[in-house]
């Protein structure tokens, strides 16, 4: 297939088939110079002598009807891997568009669509992204669309082309003239048979040379006249009220699932997966208009620790092999990122962008949805819910910043206040360098080391300025001595170096209730320890609201914290600022780890089984459950039936003297002493004594059969059912008392070999309807909401 370099408005890639070509802005159609239209679509009708029988067979309608201008519809257009798609915008966006399109605004018009989330300029015919980093794409007005035989949907007109088609189609209708052929300057056909036939076909001249069939080469497309004469999904439109916010931060590398798709794609996966489960899970609550919906929105680190203001990447790349240049690149994007976090440079640099990023993301939604009263909740998968775990731990209860308001107006300390400071500390020599670059309190607390140094202040200054600036400006209940540590999580016994140099041990009262391995070394300095069971020497920064509940997905957490040497959290330790905490996973993510062990260990918690978003266990586990009954159902008949034969058969003294079987007895010991003790007493012969202990072993072998063959069903029976008591148990404070591990349930081709899904385990959960309907319901539980189960 040819192109012309001068063509415009095309297709990217309308058709897979190398026999179609896009068609391009033509204003008004021509005739080729030379010949005529019969000499042009002879060859084409010869080629496809089934499209001739086709439209004859189509019943016209005698009377022609009216002309009706055709409904515009807008789409946009989404290219990924070298494809090219156009996909359609809800009724709601489309109706805004047109009306701003209609409008006499001589100026750039944006229309806020797909939940606010992209603002489209309806002169320029562009979409952009509204809250991340995303190039534009192409909007149009489409009303005539195309499919050839290959492709698997119809495909827009560019709007050039459109109208001519429109024109053509109007005057064929008002005149009642069909098979009318139209031809464009790029060699394209397209005839008019009839209202219901429109097709498009492609002169032997433009054809690829690679071509190997003709048949190929001549066959048409099939145009279609408007949205609704098409197969397309439409999507149903937002509501526009948002209940919910939520914050979705990934984990390690740029890709999120097998797919290799971003954390923008996934995300939006889960939000379409959100509103399919309100739609039926919350039916009448949103008619009712309880319910809108919840707004999940992507937090990207990635991009910020591997751009070009770390240069981490080019530093790493000069010291990679090249050999295996593919896996090496894998593990530099990816893998490298865990130790990253455990660095103290990268690590901040990590926890600064994911900070700033939702901290930017929720002025940015409050600015775009002014009228938003509802709670703010935070997702984290893999590493990156550890990194908020951290962040958690590490917030200040009280804070008059984390409630959103400036920093203006947070701090109230001025120049005076730095010289009287600095007057105080007999440094008040350094006052000129630090007001020449607008440092007070406030400022010199977010400061480091290298900041001061930069500035040409010696060590000792330095450290005399930071200590005093943290100290000052911290309120006065996250002040707990050298070592800063969280309520909950302590050591039992500490060595510190203070300033002076001079080692001091022991812990406060607060500090008690962390349980902490002895470390071997003590050269650590935990003076930047602050609040928490953080990095070292880590200064993590404040949210700018409080968080409702934290969402991990497959989280390493409990590995990470037992790595660090804490071997329990207080069962009354709380985040400081969240109150709720889900550890959600798959049983066969190789990266998740439990969290409820670690606070409750004398007692053995199996973990919530998440319900299937269908209102029930999944097949093969309902089959195991099944099977399980059956076989202690199976256990009881058999011991049963031997005991009332042997009551049948047995008239022997001994077997007189046995007592009846109490009802779920299931030893014989005492059956068995009563019998030698009968024998005893009525003083038997020797016949009697050996019959009796016949007798005995007829009886020790259901005990052996059962022992043998039902002993670990009965166990995993007894362990279901307690797995269902145990839903009640309270579990520390760190969601509020209620249980914190839930695990999915595996799909049934999963259970055949874990190992082979342990991969995808870890990357289920942006697509799992069961995770998705776990945040509903605890959303909308404490707005008092609940969900109703569908009929199925």
């Amino acid at each position: 297939m040819s192109s012309s370099p001068g063509e415009e408005g095309r297709l990217p890639q309308a058709a897979p088939s190398h026999n179609t070509q896009d068609l391009f802005d033509s204003p008004a159609p021509t005739e080729a110079a030379g010949n005529t239209p019969e000499d042009q679509v002879s060859p084409v009708l010869d080629a496809s002598p089934s499209s001739t029988t086709s439209f004859e067979m189509i019943d016209m309608e005698t009377v022609p009807a009216p002309y009706r201008e055709v409904q515009p519809h807008w789409f946009f257009c989404r290219r990924a891997n070298d494809n090219t798609s156009w996909l359609p915008f809800s009724r709601e966006d489309s109706d805004k568009l047109e009306q701003a399109c209609n409008s006499a605004d001589e100026g750039e018009v944006v229309v806020a669509v797909d939940g606010e989330r992209y603002d489209v300029h309806v002169k320029e015919r562009k979409r952009y992204a509204v809250y991340w980093e995303q190039g534009p794409t192409e909007v149009r007005r489409c009303t005539w669309f195309y499919k050839g035989d290959k492709d698997t949907r119809f495909m827009p007109y560019s709007e050039d082309f459109g109208k001519s088609l429109e024109e053509a189609y109007m005057i064929a209708v008002t005149l009642d003239e069909w098979k009318t052929k139209l031809d464009f300057p790029t060699g394209e056909t397209v005839i008019l048979h009839n209202p219901k036939l429109i097709m498009q076909y492609q002169p032997i001249g433009l054809q690829d040379e690679w071509m190997t069939s003709p048949s190929e080469q001549t066959r048409p497309r099939t145009v279609k006249r408007g949205v609704e004469n098409i197969i397309v999904e439409i999507p149903e439109g937002e509501p526009e009220k948002v209940d919910h916010l939520v914050f979705m931060v990934h984990g390690i590398g740029p890709a999120c699932d097998l797919r290799f798709r971003s954390i923008i794609q996934c995300v939006n996966d889960f939000r379409s997966a959100s509103l399919s489960l309100l739609a039926s899970h919350y039916k009448r609550a949103q008619q009712d208009g309880q319910v809108s919906r919840v707004e999940f929105l992507p937090v990207n680190w990635h991009s910020a620790l591997h751009g070009d203001a770390t240069g981490v990447d080019e530093d790493i790349q000069r010291i990679t092999l090249p050999s295996i240049s593919r896996l090496r690149h894998f593990t530099n994007d990816t893998l490298l990122d865990l130790f990253f976090y455990n660095s103290p440079t990268y690590c901040q640099t990590i926890v600064d962008t994911v900070a700033s990023e939702i901290n930017r993301l929720h002025t940015l939604f409050k600015q775009r949805h002014p009228e938003f009263t509802g709670a703010v909740s935070v997702v984290g998968h893999s590493l990156g819910s550890l990194i908020l775990f951290d962040m958690l731990t590490n917030q200040v209860a009280g804070s008059e910043a984390r409630e959103g308001m400036p920093s203006s107006e947070t701090c109230h300390l001025n120049y005076d206040t730095l010289e009287q400071t600095l007057t105080r500390l007999g440094l008040e020599q350094y006052l000129d360098t630090l007001q020449a670059e607008n440092l007070d309190l406030e400022s010199l607390s977010l400061c480091h080391d290298s900041d001061l140094k930069v500035l040409g202040i010696p060590l000792g200054p330095r450290k005399k300025i930071l200590k005093y600036a943290k100290r000052k400006w911290l309120p006065e209940d996250c002040k707990t001595g050298t070592v800063h540590l969280a309520p909950g999580l302590q050591f039992p016994s500490q060595v510190t170096n203070d300033h002076d140099g001079n080692q001091s041990s022991g812990v406060t009262p607060q500090q008690s209730q962390f349980h902490r391995t002895q470390s071997v070394t003590s050269a650590v300095d935990y003076e930047y320890f602050d609040v928490g069971i953080g990095q070292v020497s880590i200064d993590y920064p404040q949210l700018a609201f409080r968080p409702q509940t934290f969402f991990a997905f497959g989280s390493p957490i409990g590995m990470f914290l037992t790595v660090r040497g804490l071997k329990r959290i207080d069962p009354n330790y709380t985040f400081p600022t969240c109150k709720s905490f889900y550890n959600i996973y798959h049983p066969y993510d190789p990266v998740a780890y439990r969290i409820e062990p670690m606070i409750v260990s004398e007692v053995d918690l199996e973990p919530m089984l998440i319900p299937h978003h269908k209102g029930r266990k999944r097949m093969h586990l309902e089959l195991k459950d099944s099977l399980t009954r059956m076989s202690m159902d199976l256990k009881n008949n058999v011991l049963g039936s031997l005991r009332t034969a042997w009551q049948s058969f047995s008239r022997l003294p001994a077997a007189a003297a046995l007592p009846p079987v109490e009802e779920g007895e299931t030893t014989i010991e005492r059956n068995l002493e009563e019998t030698h003790a009968s024998a005893a007493v009525t003083a038997s012969s020797e016949s009697e004594e050996k019959s009796a202990d016949f007798w005995t072993k007829i009886l020790e072998w259901p005990r052996a059969l059962h022992k043998h063959y039902f002993q670990g069903v009965c166990e995993e029976v007894e362990s279901s059912v307690s797995a269902e008591q145990q839903s009640e148990i309270k579990v520390g404070m760190l969601n509020g008392g209620r249980r914190i591990d839930y695990v999915l349930q595996e799909k049934p081709i999963e259970s055949f070999n874990e190992y082979l899904f342990a991969i995808q385990s870890h990357l289920c959960y942006w697509e799992s309807e069961d995770t998705a309907l776990l945040l509903l319901k605890e959303i909308y539980d404490k707005q008092g909401v609940a969900f109703e189960q569908p009929q199925q």
